[in-house]
């Protein structure tokens, strides 16, 4: 199985489509949580300390904003992990 892959975004955030083109282009499978529409999803993303969008969690690592670099070696270290 993948490593999950969790997103929390909102629809407006160019950072957030920077990473959904990346996902949909690499094929990752990934859950989006749109934060401005889920009061569910804002509760968990203030609880894991979010403060700007996007807030991607790759396994247990979390990262802040979207960098695809950083997203390659947060799930190369989260696969090595399993």
């Amino acid at each position: 199985a993948a490593v999950p892959v969790v997103m929390y975004a909102t629809a407006w955030c160019p950072y957030c489509a920077k990473a959904r083109a990346y996902f949909k282009r690499t094929n990752t499978i990934y859950v989006e949580h749109d934060i401005e529409k889920s009061a569910d999803a804002h509760a968990e993303f203030k609880r894991l300390g979010g403060r700007g969008v996007p807030l991607i969690l790759v396994g247990s690592e979390k990262l802040r904003g979207f960098n695809e670099l950083a997203f390659e070696s947060a799930y190369a270290r989260a696969e090595r992990a399993r």
